[in-house]
């Protein structure tokens, strides 16, 4: 859940990766602390080393379906992922709302 009230940790997140926390981001910084080279982590995803450094540089975006895919290939948390693929599609149209994602019983 992402709220406009930031917690401690997504705080301290943003201080980590140098900005809001976004899926570009998040990527990054999971590959950095697995200490795998972009080819490396592409290939865990299952995506070309192209297409990763295009996310992690911001100039492509991800599907909820792909941030779900991700996410369990990471072992993370899919409702996560999803939110922040979602938040990033709204801030990059300029739409100013946050998302909060609920799961449907």
């Amino acid at each position: 859940m992402i709220t406009k009230r930031k917690s401690k940790a997504l705080k301290d997140l943003e201080k980590i990766t140098g900005g809001s926390l976004s899926i570009s981001n998040v990527l990054w910084s999971i590959r950095k602390s697995d200490g795998l080279n972009q080819m490396q982590f592409a290939e865990k995803l299952g995506v070309s080393n192209q297409y990763l450094c295009d996310l992690e540089r911001g100039r492509k975006s991800v599907s909820p379906k792909k941030a779900k895919e991700f996410a369990e290939k990471l072992g993370y948390s899919t409702e996560q992922f999803i939110a922040l693929a979602l938040q990033d599609a709204l801030n990059h149209d300029g739409i100013h709302f946050t998302v909060e994602l609920k799961a449907v019983a």
